[in-house]
């Protein structure tokens, strides 16, 4: 039977992975060889929940219309507020 888990969920697995040289470097000089996997895997899980919130945002637009820029600004300013009192990166805007 095999487990399903969510983004950032269940135990560990070794991936072999490829990275530019200079690309890994940058990396081990910002966090340091011991915190390398953990920068790959925040890394990652940010872009596949982008990814999840790109394809969702497409679909709602696809069944409803565009996003109003009003509905627009109150979501970028609840995502300022979320990421600031996580300690997170603002969002875009």
């Amino acid at each position: 039977m095999l487990n399903e888990y969510d983004i950032g969920e269940g135990p560990a697995t070794r991936v072999s992975l490829s990275l530019p040289e200079g690309t890994a470097e940058a990396i081990r000089r910002r966090v340091g060889k011991r915190e390398f996997s953990a920068f790959i895997t925040s890394a990652v899980e940010r872009e596949l929940r982008g990814l999840i919130l790109d394809e969702y945002l497409a679909d709602y637009e696809r069944r409803h219309g565009s996003i109003p820029a009003e509905a627009q600004g109150r979501a970028r300013q609840i995502f300022d507020e979320v990421f600031a009192e996580e300690g997170g990166w603002p969002a875009g805007s």
